[in-house]
């Protein structure tokens, strides 16, 4: 298997392909058309992405995408963007727990576990910082109208995202507190 090595106004981005499946190409091939589409400059935090199907979406240790939106270029710049920008938060990791305090007393119960939400109640936190920027980003290169198509789309953390949309201010104010936004 021999990885893709990417470069225009994005940093150079390795794909490799865990099983070299057919979704796997398609999902590569996807991905390469977000990289040369968009500048993502800002967005790239790890350049080395390895696509597996049937994989859980993940940023660590290695940014891995599953081949679920091999057909949605738009889906697929959001969950790029998304698994950035955890990276972002961990290179953040004591503004990131201070915004995850505040968010604690604003929201004392949260929802743990798919679909609604992450796997533990300090992820779910974390991930309502995560899903405001990542819908930022979504909103500053796919515009207003196909970020709400790509987050209604989204099939996982439902009551975060509903949570980030409905709350827009209060996480923002939080971000931005806690200097969280991509510069």
């Amino acid at each position: 298997m021999t990885p893709t090595v990417l470069a225009v106004e994005t940093p150079p981005v390795t794909i490799e392909l865990a099983h070299n499946a057919p979704r796997e190409q398609l999902a590569k091939q996807t991905l390469e058309q977000v990289l040369a589409s968009y500048n993502l400059k800002k967005y790239t935090f790890t350049r080395k992405v390895i696509i597996e199907q049937g994989a859980i979406n993940h940023a660590f240790p290695t940014l891995t995408l599953n081949a679920g939106f091999a057909g949605s270029p738009d889906q697929m710049l959001s969950t790029f963007v998304h698994e950035q920008l955890h990276w972002h938060l961990r290179n953040r990791d004591a503004q990131q727990r201070a915004a995850v305090a505040e968010l604690r007393n604003h929201y004392p119960r949260v929802p743990v576990g798919l679909p609604a939400a992450a796997e533990s109640e300090y992820s779910t936190y974390g991930h309502l910082v995560d899903c405001y920027l990542e819908i930022v980003a979504d909103r500053e290169l796919l515009g207003g109208e196909r970020t709400d198509a790509v987050i209604r789309g989204k099939p996982w953390y439902t009551w975060i995202y509903q949570t980030v949309l409905t709350d827009e201010k209060l996480i923002a104010a939080i971000v931005d507190r806690h200097q969280l936004r991509v510069p």
